[in-house]
């Protein structure tokens, strides 16, 4: 075991040093990571034109209101034409054209049509801004009829009223929304960041365990392992070393990803025992992938340059790029070939379901049978070639 635990040690001081080998296991993390947090936290308001806003006080309200919207950035426009020139441009993706009689219909105590004008060329921030814009309408609309309400049983005028109502709306205590999930073996998926970040967990490790087969044929190449065996030690104890020094840069690169995600996008990673031993299980997968990885290349360069190829590939078919749920039932079961798509599985249960231990025994299960696979083919190979 000193043996073992020596050669882990020279091998993980060799890797520390390699400051390409610390870029794609430290920094490429750590900066998609951040990427992709900056893109799901950061600002997704849709571009919305307004034209009309300066009709009436009530037109300007409303157009202030859905100034307000954090789903809405507003800009306004003189004249329908140029704001339908914008939306032609790609400047906004809507526009919320106020008729010119939306004061005096309303005070009326009629109805007044507020039309949403869009392309087909971005039909889908769109719907988001329509649907964004009718729940502003609707509350506006709420609060003109309450106004409506006060005129009709007193003596108070319209503006009075107005003002009134939106003292009233701000002043109420808001309505209280809890969910419960009731049907727990639903195909729901984390929202947000807390599906990318296990993803890219389970992307990472692999990839770099893959890449990181590089150090081992260096280590051959270099004698290393000629020299160990020529003093009093054992085939096994090199395949221990190996082992050991890639469990820890797994479980190393797993922890980083781990706090980078709580602390800066505090992202929940579930039960944490079963967290734990989800994120122990994928490190002696990518164990065994690197292990192999460094038996199967017979040069660095093929190990850094194959391996990620092959790692990427694995992440697209097990759901690391994309959720698996939105592909056709034959390309789900081809990605569960992979070991990629049985630790996502079981994130989704943690993390969306809010599983524990018991309930992903089964994608451990599998797990486990995929790291005994190749770290068994891995330390058969080391063998091999350690005896020639």
């Amino acid at each position: 075991m000193t043996v073992a635990l020596a050669l882990a040690g020279a091998e993980l001081r060799r890797v520390v040093r390699d400051r390409t080998a610390l870029f794609f296991m430290v920094l490429l993390p750590v900066l998609v990571i951040l990427l992709i947090g900056a893109t799901v936290s950061g600002n997704t308001a849709t571009r919305v034109g307004i034209v009309g806003a300066g009709s009436g006080p009530l037109a300007g309200r409303l157009a202030q209101d859905l100034g307000q919207s954090p789903q809405l950035e507003t800009h306004a426009f003189s004249s329908r034409a140029d704001s339908v020139a914008a939306l032609r441009r790609g400047e906004v993706a809507a526009v919320v054209d106020l008729p010119s009689d939306l004061d005096r219909s309303l005070a009326s105590g009629g109805s007044a049509t507020i039309a949403v004008v869009t392309t087909s060329a971005v039909a889908q921030s769109a719907q988001g801004a329509l649907s964004t814009v009718r729940a502003v309408v609707a509350r506006h609309a709420a609060t003109v009829q309450a106004a409506r309400f006060v005129t009709q049983h007193s003596a108070v005028g319209l503006d009075d009223a107005l003002t009134l109502a939106r003292t009233v709306e701000a002043t109420s205590p808001p309505t209280q929304v809890s969910t419960t999930v009731v049907n727990s073996t639903a195909n729901t998926l984390p929202r947000g960041f807390s599906y990318s970040a296990p993803t890219m967990l389970v992307l990472f490790v692999f990839v770099n365990a893959l890449a990181g087969g590089a150090a081992m044929i260096q280590t051959r190449r270099t004698g290393v392992f000629a020299r160990a065996l020529a003093a009093p030690v054992r085939p096994r104890d090199i395949v221990l070393g190996e082992g050991l020094c890639y469990l820890l840069l797994a479980l190393g690169q797993a922890a980083l990803i781990v706090l980078v995600g709580a602390l800066l996008f505090g992202v929940s990673w579930g039960n944490p025992i079963a967290a734990v031993a989800l994120v122990g299980t994928w490190a002696l997968v990518g164990t065994g992938a690197g292990m192999l990885s460094g038996t199967l290349f017979r040069t660095p360069e093929q190990a850094s340059a194959i391996g990620p190829a092959v790692g990427i590939a694995f992440g697209m078919l097990g759901g690391c790029m994309w959720p698996l749920e939105i592909v056709p039932p034959a390309v789900r079961a081809l990605g569960h070939l992979t070991p990629h798509a049985w630790a996502v599985d079981a994130w989704v249960v943690l993390l969306s379901r809010g599983g524990g231990l018991l309930d992903i025994l089964r994608q451990l299960a599998v797990l486990l049978a995929f790291a005994a696979g190749l770290l068994v083919l891995a330390s058969l190979r080391l063998r091999r070639s350690l005896a020639t």
